[in-house]
């Protein structure tokens, strides 16, 4: 008997595209336990028929508030694969914060209520990983190569999923690739210099787009932003007004 563990991480192999011969081979389990573990998990008792994206018309996930934050955190961290039979979601979540991956496995569960969701170990981090042949549909940002590499825009109806909830979608984006950190310069206070500690909110990403996104967002927020070049490059969004740092600190705060 294989614990659920060991599982996961097969099936985490296969969801890598795989052959089933490699992972046995890897792994020392059989081909034919790999082939009954992915009728058993993987989509074909998914729903897979059951697409909001391919109904006619079609409709838009019925959490919308949990579907915005799985958005941001996908434009993040988050890639959609195809394998043999179906495709995988796979979003990297650090494991120094456990918070972070309860919430990101939640977002999978709720929109994908018949899905099993599974937590792959990697070294420092944690997949978060769901199959199902209709990722694409729900994420049609999916293409080849890497999103940074590619054209990367909101379809109308996920549009309209951000404006109801830009707030989840700053959360994402932020618990994906952001954090929350305290800056300190120094300045003369009666004639002693003295230590100023201040916070911030830093969102880096080196998709042009993602970032537009981000910044779009926070713009019809009213939070204030500015760029800040890593070299030659505008990698990265800092949030460090007063007055918008506490707008992010009651609708975002730092990782948990």
């Amino acid at each position: 008997m294989y614990d659920v563990t060991v599982r996961e991480r097969a099936l985490a192999l296969v969801g890598q595209g795989r052959s089933l011969n490699s992972v046995s081979k890897q792994t020392g389990i059989s081909r034919s336990a790999l082939r009954a573990w992915q009728k058993r998990l993987l989509p074909a008792s998914s729903g897979a028929g059951r697409c909001i994206r391919c109904a006619d018309p079609p409709t838009t996930p019925s959490d919308t508030a949990n579907y915005a934050y799985l958005l941001g955190l996908y434009l993040g961290d988050g890639c959609v694969s195809r394998l043999a039979r179906t495709y995988s979601l796979r979003i990297a979540c650090s494991d120094a914060w456990p918070g972070l991956i309860d919430e990101c496995a939640k977002a999978v569960k709720t929109i994908r209520p018949c899905n099993a969701v599974f937590r792959v170990r990697g070294k420092g981090c944690v997949m978060v990983t769901a199959y199902n042949p209709h990722w694409p549909c729900l994420f049609p940002q999916h293409g080849p190569g890497r999103k940074h590499e590619r054209r990367i825009e909101l379809g109308a109806w996920q549009q309209e999923i951000v404006d109801a909830h830009p707030w989840e979608l700053i959360r994402g984006l932020v618990h994906s690739d952001g954090c929350r950190i305290t800056n300190w310069t120094t300045r003369m206070v009666g004639g002693k210099r003295k230590r100023y500690e201040y916070p911030r909110y830093f969102f880096t990403n080196r998709s042009d787009d993602i970032r537009k996104i981000f910044s779009d967002t926070l713009d019809g927020l009213g939070v204030q932003w500015t760029t800040l070049a890593r070299g030659s490059d505008p990698l990265n969004i800092s949030i460090a007004r007063r007055a918008s740092v506490a707008l992010m600190d009651a609708h975002v705060g730092p990782k948990y």
